[in-house]
C-alpha cells in the first residue's frame, strides 16, 4: 500500500507533517509505503537534520502550494504544481493507493471530486467528525461542514454513510442512527428534519433510532448523528471549545481525552471512488501521525466499495420503488 501525504499542508507544516510522517513509519507495517508530496529540499533538508533515511520514503516534488485561504476550485486549477494537485494526479493515475492532507479542505474535497469523481448514486459528499461518549467510545457526526444547505435524500444518504464508516473502521456493529432535530417526535423540527425522518423511518439501510435531540450527542444512545453541514460544523466548533476550555480549567479524564483532535488524525471524504482523509488545519505531528494510520485503516476496509454496493443497492430499490 503507498500512502501520499500533502507535506506542506496545514498550519504547523512542514516540520508537523514531517515530524508525523516519522511518527506513523515506526508504527507501519513494511509493506506501507509513505508518498511525501512537497518541496524536495524542505523535505530532504527536514529529513537529514531528523537524521532519518530518506530512502524510507517515496518523495514527490511539488513546486507549488495551496494556502489555507484561497478558493479552493480556483487554487486547484491554477496550481497545477502544487502538492495537493500533484497528490490527486498521483491517486488518479493509481500510483498510490490513498492521499491525506491537512491543508485546504476545500481544495481537498474539489480534488477529490476532480479525482475519483462521486460514487454514482451519490448526491454530494460529505465529511465526518468524532464525538465522544459519556461512559466509552466515540460516536459519528455527519455531515460536519461541507455541505450547510442539504435535501432530505442527501440526510438519508448521510444515515448510510455514517452507518457504513462506523462498522467497518471502527468496528461498531448495527451502529444505531440518529437523525439530531429540537425533539424526538416525529413531526418536530423544520421541513427538512420532518421530511428525512419519514424517509428513514422505515428504512432498512441502516438501523435508525428515531430523532435525537443535542443532548444525547454524548449518550450511548446513538452511534452515528446525522445533520446538514451547517448544524454539524456548529456543533463541531462547540466541542472544540468545551475541549479547550476543559484544558485551560485543568479538567482530567478519559472523556476529556477523546475530545481530542489529535487522536482522530482526520475524516474520510465519504462518498468518492477512492480513499481521502482530510486531517484538521491545527494538527501538530501527533496528529498527522493518527491521520495517516486512519488512512491505512480505512483503506483496508475499502470503505468506498462498501459505500458503492450500499448506495447501489438503494439506488435501484428507489428506482423499483420498493419498500425499504
Amino acid at each position: 500500500m503507498k500512502i501520499g501525504i500533502d507535506i506542506m499542508g496545514g498550519d504547523f507544516a512542514p516540520q508537523a507533517t514531517i515530524d508525523g510522517a516519522i511518527l506513523a513509519l515506526k508504527e507501519l507495517p513494511k509493506d506501507v509505503r509513505i508518498c511525501l508530496f512537497g518541496n524536495e529540499k524542505t523535505i530532504l533538508s527536514a529529513l537529514a537534520e531528523r537524521k532519518v533515511n530518506a530512502a524510507d520514503f517515496d518523495i514527490f516534488h511539488a513546486s507549488d502550494v495551496i494556502e489555507m485561504g484561497e478558493h479552493p476550485t480556483k487554487a486547484f486549477s491554477q496550481k497545477p504544481l502544487s502538492s495537493i494537485a500533484l497528490g490527486f494526479e498521483m491517486l488518479k493515475k493509481q500510483k498510490i493507493d490513498a492521499f491525506a492532507g491537512a491543508g485546504n479542505s476545500g481544495a481537498m474535497l474539489v480534488g477529490s471530486i476532480y479525482s475519483t469523481e462521486p460514487i454514482k448514486g451519490i448526491i454530494r459528499p460529505c465529511i465526518s467528525t468524532m464525538i465522544p461518549k459519556e461512559e466509552k467510545g466515540i460516536g459519528i457526526m455527519l455531515d460536519s461542514g461541507v455541505n450547510s444547505d442539504c435535501k432530505p435524500d442527501m440526510l438519508y444518504q448521510f444515515g448510510i454513510l455514517g452507518s457504513l464508516y462506523a462498522q467497518y473502521v471502527y468496528n461498531i456493529h448495527n451502529p444505531k442512527v440518529g437523525l439530531l432535530n429540537i425533539g424526538e417526535e416525529a413531526e418536530k423540527g423544520n421541513l427538512l428534519a420532518q421530511s428525512a425522518f419519514k424517509l428513514m423511518k422505515d428504512t432498512k439501510d441502516f438501523n435508525f433510532i428515531g430523532n435525537i435531540e443535542a443532548r444525547d450527542l454524548f449518550k450511548d444512545k446513538v452511534d452515528v448523528i446525522v445533520c446538514d453541514g451547517f448544524t454539524g460544523n456548529i456543533i463541531l466548533k462547540h466541542t472544540e471549545s468545551m475541549y479547550r476550555l476543559f484544558v485551560k480549567k485543568g479538567f482530567k479524564g478519559d472523556f476529556i481525552d477523546r475530545f481530542n483532535y489529535e487522536n482522530y488524525g482526520g475524516t474520510p471524504i465519504l462518498g468518492i471512488n477512492g480513499t481521502v482523509v482530510v486531517g484538521h488545519g491545527i494538527s501538530n505531528d501527533k496528529a498527522i501521525k493518527n491521520m495517516i494510520l486512519l488512512t491505512k485503516e480505512v483503506h483496508e476496509a475499502q470503505l468506498y466499495k462498501k459505500i458503492k454496493t450500499a448506495i447501489d443497492s438503494y439506488t435501484q430499490c428507489k428506482k423499483n420503488e420498493c419498500n425499504r
